[in-house]
């Protein structure tokens, strides 16, 4: 996402007029681009690959193959790249044509310098923004394929090559991470990769459960063993014998829990609810938590001895922010899944894409940002709440400032949340229905923070 080099662009210039032709190269070489002149279109297509990093310039009037013929050519060879072509006063009519057929732009003789300039300038960001696109999507393609866990930056090439390492062994791992960076993906992985990838990957979430139903869900229990239970249920654990157990937000686990599982961990065996029967289980657990298990002070409830039975190895994982690099090749990602799902076109980077990317925090690290692809595959405006669209951040009088500043706060705290409207409610301190008339106003839609899984 660095600016370009402008020096670097190179421009194919065609004109049979020998002195125009050396005139405007003298031009677009003062301006910093590396003009390349023929004075026939046909030499020049011969110089042109759909790879081409830079645009062309030609006159449309020339003996054997003429600027709109050239167009057709190379529209069929890369229907993006930009070409600019030189009229004269009579050809307008045909150069208004072209431009609706899809030429960039069109220059009439004669031209001011500036203008050329200008115009040729524009045409190279385009085509620079076009190839970034596609090497960003080829990136991502290839990414996904080897790997969901997707990333170029060194931390994640690390986290990649350590997941390989310890995917085959049978030790349990405890994964770090904040909320949205991608546990679920790593814990799945760790199975995928491993001997145990055609056993049952089980996934529980430990905070989603109450604690009246968390020990059930676990360990399975007997007909009869509690009110309601009138037939049989094997536990989590006991169904992912043989593959593997993910236990999610294990820092929510309820106090009782946490002592039967450290049992479980210790003795690889369950006790099922109303039963004195013990089966033995093969599983290996990947433990997760957003908070940090060492840190006594976040520990809280944790038991201690639970944390460093788990911690037999930890994996962190950085949030997104501190791997900013990957974003555009993320956000290419999610974005051309979103155009499938939606069944609509992938969209590009825009300069004000962008520039978002670069500059937003990301408290909701990738779960978020794959809600921002999905709503820019959607044609909405997801750089900027209502009040943003008629006024620039740094602009406006302090009442409007202060409800784009008020639209930012809502929207990060239901990414934090997942879209939970009690933690929200609770995080923000306000009523409930002081929050539904302000997601009103600022047009946010609630469901779309809520939690969605990252395949």
């Amino acid at each position: 996402m660095t600016e370009p080099d402008m020096g670097a662009v190179p421009v194919i210039l065609i004109d049979d007029d020998a002195d125009l032709l050396r005139a405007t190269g003298q031009t677009l070489e003062l301006a910093g681009f590396e003009p390349i002149a023929f004075a026939s279109a046909t030499d020049a297509l011969s110089k042109i690959s759909a790879d081409f990093p830079g645009i062309v310039v030609s006159d449309i009037r020339m003996p054997g193959l003429d600027g709109l013929e050239l167009y057709d050519r190379l529209r069929s060879l890369d229907e993006e790249l930009p070409v600019i072509l030189m009229t004269g006063h009579g050809d307008i009519p045909m150069a208004v044509k072209a431009i609706q057929s899809g030429v960039y732009d069109f220059l009439a003789k004669p031209f001011a310098t500036d203008r050329l300039v200008q115009c040729v300038r524009r045409a190279a960001e385009k085509r620079r923004l076009t190839l970034e696109n596609r090497r960003l999507r080829a990136a991502a393609q290839s990414s996904s394929q080897e790997s969901p866990l997707i990333g170029q930056t060194p931390v994640m090439q690390r986290l990649r090559n350590m997941l390989r390492q310890i995917a085959d062994t049978d030790i349990d791992v405890l994964v770090t991470g904040e909320t949205g960076s991608g546990k679920e993906i790593v814990a799945g992985l760790l199975h995928g990769w491993s001997r145990r990838a055609a056993g049952n990957f089980v996934a529980l979430n430990c905070g989603a459960l109450p604690q009246q139903v968390i020990e059930s869900e676990l360990f399975g229990h007997e007909p009869g063993a509690f009110t309601g239970a009138q037939k049989k249920r094997v536990g989590r654990i006991e169904h992912s014998s043989g593959g593997t157990l993910f236990l999610d937000e294990i820092e929510s686990m309820p106090m009782s829990a946490q002592v039967q599982m450290l049992r479980v961990l210790e003795m690889r065996e369950v006790m099922p609810l109303g039963t004195n029967e013990v089966r033995p289980v093969d599983l290996r657990i990947i433990a997760a938590s957003k908070v940090d298990l060492g840190d006594q002070a976040q520990r809280e409830t944790f038991r201690e001895d639970l944390y460093f039975r788990l911690n037999v190895v930890t994996i962190a994982i950085p949030p997104l922010r501190e791997r900013r690099d990957d974003i555009p090749l993320l956000f290419s990602y999610f974005a051309d899944r979103a155009a499938t799902r939606f069944d609509r076109e992938a969209p590009s980077i825009t300069p004000t894409i962008g520039q978002y990317l670069r500059d937003h925090h990301w408290p909701g690290n990738v779960r978020e940002l794959s809600h921002f692809a999905e709503r820019v595959v959607l044609g909405l405006d997801p750089t900027s709440s209502p009040a943003q669209q008629s006024a620039d951040p740094e602009t406006g009088s302090l009442p409007q400032r202060l409800e784009r500043y008020e639209a930012e706060i809502i929207r990060e705290t239901l990414t934090a949340c997942d879209g939970d409207v009690q933690q929200t409610i609770a995080a923000l301190g306000i009523p409930r229905k002081t929050f539904y008339d302000k997601l009103q106003r600022h047009g946010i839609v609630r469901s779309e923070f809520a939690d969605k899984r990252l395949s």
